[in-house]
């Protein structure tokens, strides 16, 4: 028997029951509805709603069903629906027609509200976690190579020399942006919806600043019918969470790129990589690969829920079950995502060499060429011309700009002093780079140590949200 079946009076078809039902993936939540329904149970007790001996009961029944689901005891029916469905018939085959009594002031719309609001809670602060570590393997694997020269690109060509650390410390500014959001949106996360009902509330005399107490949220709705129809805190987790692998992906793609063997400026560890079934020399990066490829999926769960609740009217609506699928999947998504790249980026050994060979060649020192004809007294745009001129000869002829000699630069423009050489060296490029957020050595030296004490802010902060 349905436990909502007393106005029916035909059993649901089996399709019916099949295409409705959300057991096989929100059975996920049984932690947290049994947890919210602890706290609600013993809140109707506070309240005198049920007796003493009732609540005991109850929350008895449901720490015994908790044991058999975490033990593997639990077969979950298409019948009962849904995890809360499941989980109250489980309970009354315990303890009696008395865990009936657990649904009392209570709704499945403000039940699964609150489930989805503790799942999302504890995963967004998953994330931050993640995220600190991955950001303290960037950091230190920029200590690491302070000194280690490469070219920094624009539009994939080589634009000017800049140091490793400097490169990877961009990265740890995504991810701490990142790490904001997602405190931003924690905001909303944590706030109570139970006690809304159905719609409107309940007639029952429920005191809600009980379960937030216990629960450990530190506000609640102030609109019953917000309560049960609000998902915006789902569509900011996803867009998080979608900026998140963003930037996971471009920094898997610059993994891919720099550990191929035209770049050559990284190996990866073997631990994560594979080979080829036909071709034995073989070593692909299928880690950042999958990484990279992943990220749509992310993004196309924000962009599927976003457009589910685009023409909803107030309040819930059976669309808002497809809310868990795409939440559940962008958590095992991302959370794989993170605890591949940290040791991945800790692991890579980093070609010195062949990036500093790279830095050299090429033009990545034309800029500071003209820079310093401008420190000559020769306008920009004019010593930009000179430079310009300067770098087309030297593609004619197969050379650098170090190969010229000095006559040669004082023929392209008589401003050019004996000093010209050291200032075209690809650490002297890299520390002209003084001025705010720099690649100069000691702007980047700067930079880390700001860094690590961003990352131990992040833990205190850490420490005093948790619940």
């Amino acid at each position: 028997m349905k436990l909502w079946g007393g106005r029916f009076t035909k059993p649901t078809n089996r399709l019916v029951e099949e295409y409705t039902a959300s057991i096989s993936f929100d059975q996920k939540l049984y932690e947290e509805d049994i947890r919210g329904s602890l706290a609600h149970v013993r809140m109707l007790g506070e309240c005198g709603i049920l007796t003493a001996e009732e609540v005991e009961t109850i929350s008895g029944g449901l720490r015994k069903i908790r044991e058999r689901i975490r033990a593997g005891e639990v077969e979950f029916s298409v019948a009962h629906e849904d995890i809360h469905m499941n989980i109250e018939k489980l309970l009354i085959d315990e303890v009696g027609p008395v865990g009936g009594k657990l649904h009392t002031g209570r709704s499945r719309n403000d039940q699964v509200a609150l489930d989805m609001h503790l799942y999302v809670r504890a995963r967004t602060l998953d994330l931050i976690k993640g995220l600190n570590i991955l950001r303290e393997a960037l950091v230190a694997k920029a200590e690491e190579h302070v000194d280690t020269i490469l070219p920094g690109y624009t539009h994939l060509q080589r634009a000017q020399p800049v140091r490793l650390a400097h490169h990877l410390l961009a990265y740890v500014d995504m991810f701490g942006r990142d790490t904001e959001r997602l405190f931003d949106s924690y905001k909303r996360v944590n706030t109570l919806p139970l006690g809304a009902g159905a719609i409107s509330g309940t007639t029952f005399p429920i005191r809600r600043e009980l379960v937030a107490e216990e629960l450990g949220f530190e506000r609640m709705y102030d609109n019953s019918m917000d309560a049960v129809s609000d998902r915006d805190y789902l569509v900011e987790f996803l867009g998080a969470a979608s900026l998140i692998m963003v930037h996971l992906s471009r920094l898997s793609e610059e993994l891919i790129l720099w550990s191929s063997q035209e770049f050559g400026y990284i190996e990866l560890d073997d631990a994560f990589c594979t080979g080829s079934s036909m071709m034995p020399q073989k070593k692909n990066p299928d880690v950042p690969e999958l990484i990279r490829g992943k990220t749509g999926r992310v993004t196309g769960h924000w962009v599927a829920l976003i457009t589910t609740l685009k023409a909803l009217p107030l309040t819930y609506n059976k669309d808002m079950q497809e809310d868990k699928e795409g939440i559940f999947d962008t958590v095992d998504t991302l959370q794989g995502a993170l605890a591949l790249t940290a040791p991945m980026v800790a692991g890579m050994r980093v070609n010195k060499e062949r990036m500093r060979q790279s830095a050299e060649q090429g033009f990545a020192n034309a800029t500071d060429l003209a820079d310093y004809l401008v420190t000559r007294g020769l306008p920009f745009r004019e010593a930009h011309e000179v430079v310009g001129r300067l770098v087309l000869s030297c593609l004619e002829q197969g050379r650098l700009l170090r190969d010229l000699t000095l006559e040669e630069f004082r023929e392209a423009c008589p401003l050019i002093g004996d000093d010209v050489h050291a200032k075209l060296e690809v650490e002297q490029v890299a520390d002209a780079r003084k001025a705010g957020s720099g690649t100069a050595r000691n702007r980047v030296m700067e930079m880390i140590v700001k860094k690590r004490e961003e990352l131990d802010e992040t833990l205190h902060r850490l420490d005093n949200v948790l619940y």
